[in-house]
């Protein structure tokens, strides 16, 4: 079963600082990742800028297509108001076909706002004890959903890159 983390940060440049501690927990076997992205919201800025984490992610990563849905869905379609509500609307219920529901999305929005920081991590296996452990000194919170393997599944099939 894969799991969807959001590690929320207070600061900007928490979750670019906390990449090289996903890489060593990976390197310890204490989390298998399966993709990364960071999203970074500067103060003083309208939208964050985000990021997938190539150099992280394994074998199967989701691709573009899936981190750009989700960051649309929550950073950037409610900047653009009603008038492409329909569409975010069959966006946010594909989404919730493979266990990414609309409270999650909502928690999100809501969490990360300009001045911090959040790494969204696509993973499975996690020593999570361990992975707490090595986070606490950046004192993140934590934001999560558990996905079947038929929603993992139906999300890599989604949006899996085609070589």
């Amino acid at each position: 079963m894969g799991t969807l983390t959001v590690w929320k940060f207070d600061t900007a440049s928490g979750a670019d600082d906390a990449t090289e501690t996903l890489r060593e927990l990976s390197s310890q076997h204490l989390i298998t990742i399966h993709d990364a992205a960071t999203v970074r919201w500067d103060e003083g800025k309208r939208k964050p800028k985000t990021k997938q984490l190539h150099n992280l992610a394994g074998e199967g990563a989701l691709g573009g297509a899936f981190w750009g849905m989700l960051f649309g869905l929550i950073f950037f379609v409610p900047l653009l108001g009603a008038a492409i509500g329909a569409a975010s609307g069959a966006l946010a219920g594909s989404l919730r076909d493979v266990g990414i529901d609309d409270s999650f999305i909502d928690r999100v929005r809501d969490e990360v706002t300009p001045g911090t920081s959040a790494l969204f991590v696509m993973s499975s296996d996690a020593v999570m004890d361990k992975v707490r452990e090595a986070f606490s000194t950046n004192r993140p919170e934590l934001i999560f959903t558990n996905l079947t393997n038929e929603q993992e599944d139906a999300i890599r099939h989604a949006f899996a890159d085609e070589a």
